[in-house]
């Protein structure tokens, strides 16, 4: 429980936290000045002034991190069963089949879970992959499948959460596709179901869309409340509304007043070109647009659905449209270790197989194929990479914990799906043993699957950042290899 605290609150500051834009300042009351510190401090996570001076510098030496790609990951958070969903185990006795029936798919000779039947109608457009090596990894905080990374792991390792995610180190090694957007942004129930930038600095934490967009509230097990989130990320005082920022003049009068002011500490530093960009990313027109759903056609509403991880799914859409690089999506009501950790612990939150996954998985059925139809709708697919996994699988037998049909941990072996990217889909790769315990063949570790994405966004696979200690780490660890059946 400690190391949770202590992550949730590692996390909580952003790039602008010297300005201590909140902070009352000796005698002074709140004020204008204190109000632009904390306006440009609900950038928090976006240090779009650093990323566009790297941006600049890289393309002083001939370095070009544009170009249209992107990944979407749909992180199941809490552990879907591998053996409910992907890989299927009909012939094995019932306390290790499960309760699920298999249905064969558009693809000869696979098979997948008959709650997915939409999937398995498009299953042309999916790869399986049934032989992850998922070995050390956990939830609360769930860093290992997110940063490739097997010592990312904070309850064994007191510097786990220091590793970068891999959305991070795409956030600074590719950069967004657009300047006026953040390059990462992440959709998150609790700050331990996403990965940060850890070592790469605050810089490249990822933007919080759900401070940004209008979405529906749902309670801690997946009721509707009927109430809408607020999108404060862009709601100012109302001396400082949009038209007055849009006026250049006034804004750097603002400033240079604010400027005038400080003393000597230099808790803000001028206001530069790549600042000034900074800025209009959080006013401007591009970004506000790319959240705000009444932009979108009523019948594409209509077409995702008014669950809020369906209308999560359209944002995550609509922002790689407007040129976000990376978007997570922390598909869990629960803020503790997630809507798939199907355990059925008798009073327990999350249900076993039939009352928890059961339910789960038409809905995750229907975002995950309406959001690959769309993409592919909107030539969009080829550049854009959705990964659907959680941290891990579930145990062979049925009835753990003194539940009827919940699963356990199971950090063998998962299954996880991928669609888009312009990579060849319509196959399996690998394949565990007969009960689903262990990997049979074709095993692909946390480090192929970095290296994956990491080709797939242009990010050289021999990338390094520095630790704590100066020393350089690289981003790709086990020797990890794209996943070459893909490519």
């Amino acid at each position: 429980m400690s190391n949770r605290r202590c992550f949730g609150r590692a996390h909580q500051a952003h790039a602008f936290t010297n300005f201590y834009g909140t902070l009352r300042e000796g005698l002074t009351v709140t004020s204008r000045r204190n109000m632009l510190k904390a306006g440009l401090a609900g950038i928090g996570g976006l240090s779009l002034p650093s990323l566009l001076h790297s941006r600049a510098s890289a393309a002083k030496r001939g370095i070009n991190a544009s170009s249209n790609k992107a990944v979407i990951l749909l992180w199941m958070t809490g552990g879907p069963s591998h053996i409910d969903t992907w890989d299927m185990k009909p012939n094995r006795p019932t306390n290790n089949r499960g309760p699920f029936r298999p249905i064969s798919t558009a693809v000869p000779g696979i098979q997948i879970c008959e709650h997915l039947p939409k999937q398995a109608a498009m299953m042309d457009r999916f790869t399986l992959i049934r032989s992850v090596d998922c070995l050390k990894s956990n939830h609360q905080p769930n860093m290992v499948m997110q940063t490739g990374h097997r010592d990312a792991a904070p309850r064994i390792n007191p510097k786990g959460d220091r590793f970068p995610s891999i959305a991070s180190i795409i956030a600074k090694h590719h950069g967004p596709n657009h300047p006026s957007v953040p390059p990462y942004v992440a959709f998150q129930k609790h700050a331990s179901h996403v990965g940060y930038a850890g070592y790469l600095g605050q810089q490249y934490d990822p933007f919080m869309g759900n401070r940004a967009a209008k979405l529906p509230i749902y309670d801690l097990l997946g009721k509707d409340t009927g109430n809408i989130s607020a999108a404060e990320m862009f709601r100012f005082a109302p001396e400082l509304d949009f038209e007055r920022i849009d006026d250049r003049q006034k804004l750097l009068k603002d400033f240079d007043r604010i400027r005038h002011q400080l003393d000597a500490s230099g808790s803000m530093e001028a206001v530069d070109a790549y600042r000034g960009q900074a800025i209009e990313l959080v006013t401007g027109k591009r970004v506000q647009d790319a959240f705000d759903l009444r932009k979108e056609p009523a019948s594409q509403r209509d077409r995702y659905g008014s669950h809020l991880w369906c209308q999560q799914t359209l944002l995550a859409r609509r922002l790689v449209e407007a040129g976000v690089s990376f978007v997570t999506l922390d598909l869990s009501y629960h803020t503790a270790s997630g809507t798939w950790d199907n355990h059925g612990i008798p009073g327990g939150v999350y249900g076993g197989i039939s009352k928890g996954l059961g339910p789960l998985l038409p809905l995750f059925d229907h975002l995950l194929t309406t959001l690959v139809s769309d993409l592919q709708e909107r030539n969009l697919l080829d550049d854009v990479l959705v990964v659907a996994m959680g941290e891990f699988g579930r145990t062979p037998q049925l009835g753990t914990q003194g539940s009827t049909d919940g699963r356990n941990h199971w950090p063998y072996v998962m299954s996880m799906c991928l669609a888009g990217g312009g990579l060849r889909h319509g196959q399996v790769i690998g394949a565990t043993e007969k009960d689903g315990g262990q990997i049979a063949a074709r095993p692909v570790s946390p480090g192929d699957l970095a290296a994956t994405l990491y080709r797939h966004m242009g990010v050289p696979l021999d990338t390094t950042y520095l630790d704590d200690r100066q020393r350089p780490r690289f981003a790709v660890q086990e020797n990890g290899q794209p996943i070459s059946e893909l490519f």
